[in-house]
């Protein structure tokens, strides 16, 4: 886990680990506990409409409830009608006032729906909600979220599932840097990489689900995202040489032999 020096905050609260981890997609209940694990994450993402909330032995609210804080999501929304109804759902049934916003504009893209999703924030902030927007790789979407009361902006890297990375290094990086708030990199993740660049990029923690549970070793592939998460945190932090255009010696030549 990360440094208890240099914990996530969201929200007035503190996180030990800054990657956040999906629950959909895996084999068996058990290689989602194996992974979840394995990651050191703390924040697990649900989809209210794949969750049973009566309980029972299929319910991921007590699968996982006990020893992960659960992050009910409003996928496959498309109103906000539908998300402000799901997000009032997940808190009458989990008691949790966090909510990550997901309100889809194109089914075959699976980008959101800007307009809407600052409408929904508005919203459930002004209910008492916890907002976590699912949103675009623009830097006026973001600052606009932050603007209506977002605890945190989770700009896409690429299209959800695609494992494609992150298409637009440059603009996340604006993002991380203009932000009032924490950018969580959500979606696009493909292997550890990706991860490591999101956080050098400046991004305050990384969310993923397909590239873990869809790996074929979720839990190994669990693990090396949790390294690349702190690895690129470190890297951040540390701050990088500049890029040059020529070769630069990493050794004076003061003292060569035959100088």
């Amino acid at each position: 886990m990360a440094p208890s020096s240099d914990p996530l905050r969201l929200a007035g609260e503190s996180f030990a680990s800054r990657l956040l981890v999906g629950s959909a997609g895996y084999p068996n209940q058990q290689v989602l506990l194996d992974a979840l694990e394995t990651s050191g994450a703390e924040i697990v993402t649900v989809s209210i409409r794949r969750m049973r909330l009566d309980g029972g032995r299929e319910s991921l609210a007590e699968l996982l409830g006990s020893r992960w804080r659960l992050l009910p999501n409003t996928a496959g929304c498309a109103t906000v009608r539908d998300a402000v109804l799901t997000a009032e759902l997940a808190r009458e049934a989990l008691g949790t006032s966090w909510i990550k916003l997901e309100i889809i504009g194109d089914r075959e893209t699976l980008y959101p729906d800007v307009e809407q999703l600052l409408a929904a924030t508005e919203t459930l902030v002004r209910e008492g909600f916890v907002v976590l927007p699912y949103c675009n790789d623009d830097l006026v979407t973001c600052l606009k979220l932050a603007d209506r009361g977002a605890a945190a902006v989770m700009p896409l890297g690429s299209p959800i599932g695609s494992g494609g990375g992150i298409a637009n290094p440059s603009a996340i990086e604006r993002i991380a840097a203009r932000s009032s708030v924490p950018v969580i990199l959500d979606a696009g993740i493909g292997t550890a990489s990706d991860a490591a660049l999101a956080m050098e990029l400046g991004c305050a923690a990384v969310l993923t689900n397909t590239a873990i549970a869809k790996a074929g070793n979720p839990p190994l592939m669990a693990r090396a995202m949790r390294a690349a998460v702190e690895a690129g945190r470190a890297a951040h932090l540390a701050g990088r040489i500049p890029k040059r255009n020529h070769a630069e010696p990493s050794s004076p030549q003061l003292g060569l032999v035959g100088a």
